[in-house]
């Protein structure tokens, strides 16, 4: 049963979410992408390990945008393990990365690229960044959105994000926390200066008003470690979630690998039976 279901199926984890380093996994039961690579090939690797995962599975990485968050391990892995890097050109220019000829492939806004049986479509977004994108993940009936380092909504994220099955959202900051804590003024500016990050309340305000009616998982995702907290903003968002599944990805180490379905009903059972290993959610940010 259990085995069929996986064929009907995707596969999610975030292996790290926060500003010291961004990558997130999706997969169906043969192949996987990496959504940034902004830990050490040897941490991917060990968070992958300890939710049963190999790496030879995966088959691409993705590329947002050049932030060192996001594409410090790229070139590690991808010369490792002769991976494709899709990027655009802007990106990979402004990040100073370099691949073998052929490891490198630019991507176009809204051109699907398809790996395998995944088909990954990117779309632009508000960041301070040269070139910065999003991505929805779609196979097997399922849509997968990552939706992180965002300055604004817009109607790129609310369109996308009302496909998605399970989503990984940014909610970056508490207005209150940002106001009061010790960064500079120039620094508050530009994390909630339309781009920089999503709040809790602009990420509320799309998580309520443009999911739809089949969501089942969201991941809050690229906690500020100063900004917010994590207990808040799960509670926050647990009181409009309406049944959809809410957890808080950590910045310092994996969350559960996750099934998800396009049958909601399915939801509880299926994702309990693949989660291999729950890691306890201490205080991190």
């Amino acid at each position: 049963m259990i085995f069929f279901a996986a064929e009907m199926a995707l596969f999610i984890t975030s292996l790290n979410s926060g500003s010291n380093g961004n990558c997130y996994y999706v997969a169906n039961d043969t192949e996987a992408v990496l959504v940034d690579a902004g830990i050490s090939c040897r941490e991917t690797e060990k968070r992958m390990r300890l939710l049963g995962l190999s790496m030879d599975k995966v088959k691409a990485i993705f590329i947002s945008h050049e932030h060192t968050d996001h594409i410090k391990g790229v070139e590690s892995i991808a010369e490792k393990y002769g991976l494709p890097v899709y990027i655009t050109n802007a990106t990979a220019q402004r990040g100073r990365l370099h691949f073998k000829k052929e490891l490198l492939h630019f991507f176009s806004a809204y051109a699907p690229v398809n790996i395998g049986k995944l088909t990954v479509t990117a779309f632009p977004k508000f960041h301070d960044a040269i070139d910065p994108h999003s991505f929805i993940i779609t196979g097997n009936g399922v849509t997968i959105g990552v939706f992180t380092d965002i300055g604004t909504n817009c109607q790129h994220v609310t369109k996308h994000f009302a496909l998605c099955h399970a989503a990984f959202l940014e909610a970056n900051y508490d207005e209150v926390m940002l106001e009061q804590g010790r960064y500079p003024l120039f620094l508050k500016n530009r994390i909630r200066g339309g781009e920089g990050h999503l709040s809790n309340l602009q990420a509320l305000e799309i998580f309520v008003q443009h999911r739809p009616f089949f969501m089942t998982h969201l991941l809050l995702a690229h906690l500020s470690k100063d900004n917010n907290d994590p207990e808040k903003v799960k509670e926050l968002f647990t009181k409009k979630a309406d049944g959809i599944e809410v957890i808080v990805a950590s910045r310092y180490e994996q969350t559960p690998l996750i099934m998800i379905t396009a049958n909601a009903s399915q939801k509880s059972q299926l994702s309990q039976a693949v989660i291999t290993r729950k890691p306890e959610q201490l205080s991190l940010f």
